[in-house]
């Protein structure tokens, strides 16, 4: 059996791709790879339910490879602000990339959390980020428990995990946006990557290799797609217009989960 369908919505396969290159230039502009949103398209697209998180991990590499190189080149990456996340995030993304769960009541509570997040973001005029407001050591006892703790949602549930990440620098002050970005696209890179390799651990009799022949024409969109929104997010678009696409797109993402909680 395919592992596509000829059409997605009465659309060929091309429109497909071209949907993957406009999720990958939206999402990369604010740093994010745009997992959630290539895990829903494939699963509308009839691919094998299986292999879903491995092409859209997949994905995320390609884009946030781009966003990593754009936002480091740019200023507004530093090992310094991204290893205290990824620590503890990269061993637990390959844990969660193998644990086989139910996601009903986890997508439900996950749906709404985004969406009080994002709608806190949308509306939150709050103080500026202050450089000074976390000594060295408090930045790591704050960030690393936090990218561990995300780091295992994101391997479970397939997606790179910036998704979570962002709202919690935003609300604790960790950085300024374009900071934001720079930081949860090393941190989705280093996850999908674990993330990947568990899922991958736990394939069993069934080969992600079928599916990813299948799938070139959406890498190859997800490259030129990242490769253009990474650059208008790390050297043109104002620090506010990030964080407002960054709630729009939490936003997205959250009315997205609680549909598919409630069974629609």
């Amino acid at each position: 059996m395919p592992f596509f369908r000829e059409q997605l919505l009465n659309m060929p396969l091309l429109i497909l791709a071209g949907l993957f290159l406009l999720v990958a230039a939206a999402y990369s502009s604010v740093g994010f790879g745009g997992g959630s949103t290539y895990n829903a398209l494939l699963i509308l697209s009839g691919m094998d339910y299986r292999l879903v998180p491995s092409i859209a991990l997949t994905c995320n590499i390609l884009v946030v490879t781009g966003g990593v190189y754009h936002y480091s080149r740019a200023g507004h990456l530093s090992a310094n602000k991204l290893l205290p996340f990824i620590v503890l995030s990269i061993p637990m993304a390959w844990l969660g990339g193998r644990i086989p769960v139910s996601e009903q009541v986890f997508i439900g509570l996950l749906g709404f959390s985004l969406l009080v997040a994002a709608a806190q973001m949308l509306l939150k005029t709050g103080e500026a980020f202050k450089s000074d407001r976390y000594t060295t050591y408090g930045y790591w006892l704050t960030a690393a428990p936090i990218g561990g703790f995300i780091g295992l949602l994101a391997g479970i549930t397939g997606i790179g995990g910036g998704i979570f990440l962002a709202p919690v620098i935003y609300f604790l002050h960790l950085a300024p946006a374009r900071t934001v970005a720079g930081i949860t696209s090393g941190f989705i890179l280093v996850n999908s990557i674990a993330g990947l390799s568990g899922q991958l651990m736990k394939a069993g009799h069934y080969s992600p290799l079928e599916g990813w022949l299948q799938a070139w024409p959406l890498f190859i969109a997800v490259v030129i797609g990242g490769q253009i929104g990474s650059h208008l997010g790390a050297y043109h678009l104002p620090e506010n217009w990030i964080r407002r696409l960054t709630a729009v797109l939490m936003l997205y993402v959250a009315f997205r989960l609680i549909w598919r909680w409630a069974g629609y």
